[in-house]
């Protein structure tokens, strides 16, 4: 059985958490380790909703040049402080959603779902409708089938929606809470550019 100072040292290498924070944690869990993690997290998501109302007008450009040469990435991370930009967390998160915008399939079309280009949308809800006419179904069940199919690929196609490439159980939105949470600070992924030859 871990004694409390190995569950405290285990929790704040697992959340970058602070020492008294683990520890109430801890307590409020009643010694249980993911108990504990739950709390944390559930506190370092409030957190950064809080947190996210604050202007990021500070941060950096990453680029990302894929192995071949063939794919790079150029992309504006905000923060409130510079700071922050130049913590080596910050730093990480901007080159690893830049490392994601080149290798997501599909290509993200914009940041959040509500940046989608509304001719982008009218176009594959186009598609998906005639698709669906194709099927027979009667209307109510077709107008569902339609906007379940949009959903899906609207979460496909923003950025902070899409399963993270390097860890597929997470979206890049999840893994921008959890830098907000290690930063302390709001951070924004503004916007992107991706070159393909």
């Amino acid at each position: 059985m871990a004694s409390t100072i190995e569950k405290i040292k285990q929790l704040r290498e697992e959340t970058a958490a602070g020492m008294m924070d683990v520890k109430n944690a801890l307590e409020e869990s009643g010694g249980d380790l993911e108990g504990a993690r739950r709390v944390l997290r559930e506190r370092g998501q409030a957190l950064a909703a809080k947190k996210s109302s604050r202007e990021a007008s500070e941060g950096l450009i990453d680029a990302y040049i894929h192995f071949n040469g063939r794919v790079g990435v150029l992309i504006e991370v905000n923060c409130e402080t510079d700071f922050v930009a130049r913590t080596p967390e910050f730093r990480e998160f901007a080159h690893n959603v830049a490392l994601h915008v080149a290798s997501a399939q599909p290509q993200p079309l914009a940041v959040a779902p509500e940046d989608i280009p509304a001719a982008e949308l009218d176009e594959e809800r186009r598609i998906v409708e005639k698709q669906v006419a194709e099927m027979g179904k009667p209307e109510e069940i077709a107008s569902r089938i339609v906007e379940g199919r949009m959903q899906k690929w609207i979460s496909e196609r923003a950025l902070l929606t899409q399963p993270f490439v390097k860890d597929l159980d997470r979206t890049v939105g999840d893994i921008l809470q959890e830098t907000v949470q290690k930063v302390g600070e709001n951070v924004v992924v503004r916007r992107f550019v991706r070159y393909a030859i």
